[in-house]
């Protein structure tokens, strides 16, 4: 019955905050133990899992709560992140590319290109 109060108290703090070894430090709990769990103890994994995944939805709703408030302190790198991942219009655009021209090599640049290949031994030379 101990185990199983300590394993409770553990996914208490993972659902607090999501990273293991913080877990661990505040349950009192050591990480080989717990991955000792997960490994022998397929419903502790998935708790575990479980847990996790809302550690991290809590962080996400307490991260989001503070983004908006630095937005109404008028802090400009909150108010561009939330832009430029809530508004169309200020999204981050992909870069514009030149469409590739397919223009023939002169026979000089052939050459040049040539001697550059034998100089750097990636093609036979011509000659012996």
């Amino acid at each position: 019955m101990k185990k199983i109060s300590h394993m409770d108290t553990f996914l208490d703090e993972v659902r607090k905050v999501p990273i293991i070894q913080v877990a661990c430090e505040k349950s009192g709990i050591s990480r080989n133990t717990v991955y000792r769990w997960k490994r022998e103890d397929s419903d502790f994994a998935k708790r575990l899992t479980e847990a996790e995944a809302e550690g991290v939805a809590f962080v996400n709703d307490m991260s989001e709560s503070q983004l908006l408030q630095l937005i109404k302190d008028r802090k400009f790198s909150a108010i561009r992140l939330w832009l430029t991942n809530n508004h169309q219009r200020f999204a981050s655009k992909p870069l514009r590319t030149q469409e590739a021209k397919h223009t023939e090599l002169s026979d000089e640049q052939k050459d040049t290109i040539k001697q550059a290949l034998q100089y750097a031994n990636l093609i036979k030379t011509d000659h012996v």
